[in-house]
């Protein structure tokens, strides 16, 4: 799957730590479920690598609502200085590190 670039701000939901997420958009939903079929690690998580600023990581993406939930680990919040409500952009890619 080709790179999803996307713009979201960060809220917060009280389900599993670290309680702040991008909600992906939309536009977006479609491909990563697509994406998931053969990534997803089952009960609907999607496995991803993202990038916030300079700050790559690993995740798992959190179905919700109807699209996904792209938590933003504490140290992602620390090392690229966002928190609730900023805006972030986010180049995100549907996989397992090992398999990029």
């Amino acid at each position: 799957m080709e790179e999803i670039v996307f713009e979201a701000a960060i809220i917060e939901w009280r389900g599993p730590a670290p309680f702040l997420f991008a909600a992906i958009p939309d536009a977006h939903v479609g491909a990563i479920r697509y994406a998931a079929m053969t990534e997803s690690y089952g009960w609907g998580v999607v496995p991803v690598v993202a990038k916030v600023g300079e700050s790559e990581f690993a995740t798992t993406l959190f179905p919700r609502d109807g699209t996904y939930l792209l938590p933003i680990k504490v140290a992602i919040q620390r090392s690229e200085r966002v928190g609730l409500g900023d805006r972030i952009e986010v180049r995100m890619q549907v996989g397992r590190p090992d398999r990029r």
